[in-house]
């Protein structure tokens, strides 16, 4: 059961990414940053949710708080903060330096940082799950990159939404 929640979990972190790379991929990028984008995505993505687990054990120690409630209390703000920026309008794209681009990995990969915090309660394989959620947004923004070469802005729209509301369902399950 966790492996599933671990996957659901990962697909739901990569639909940011995923919406934006849609966005990014009308930009007829070159292969070669399409690539990298999504090795910087994945590399964030493995890293972010590791970082995230060793500041939130330091924290519980702190502040003896039950895992299962900060799991639910964060998934439920990212899925919220998804719907939220689902609905703005955004529309300015331009081409994105290297810099540009590892600014890009971070800002959709913030999530896995706050989704690190109760990791080992979601999974108790933290690596594993690490790996999962890597492999996953990679894939999610490769594909997203060229498919938003054929695709309209409406189903960014939709796939941060089923991102944001799948987090919250997951979230409001470890309440229990």
């Amino acid at each position: 059961m966790a492996i599933l929640i671990t996957i659901i979990i990962a697909i739901s972190l990569s639909m940011d990414a995923f919406s934006l790379s849609l966005a990014y991929g009308t930009l007829n990028l070159k292969t070669k940053n399409i690539i990298q984008l999504s090795i910087i995505v994945g590399t964030y993505h493995f890293f972010m949710p590791l970082l995230g687990m060793f500041v939130g054990h330091a924290i519980l120690k702190i502040l003896p708080i039950p895992t299962d409630l900060i799991v639910c209390i964060v998934l439920v703000i990212i899925g919220i903060q998804m719907l939220i920026e689902s609905f703005k309008n955004d529309d300015k794209i331009k081409i994105m330096t290297f810099i540009e681009l590892l600014l890009f990995g971070l800002a959709v990969s913030i999530d896995s940082f706050s989704v690190g915090i109760g990791l080992k309660s979601i999974n108790a394989n933290y690596l594993l799950a690490s790996l999962i959620f890597s492999i996953t947004s990679f894939l999610f923004t490769y594909i997203g990159l060229y498919l938003g070469k054929k695709i309209n802005n409406l189903i960014g729209k939709i796939s941060t939404i089923l991102g944001g509301i799948t987090l919250i369902i997951i979230g409001l399950c470890f309440l229990i």
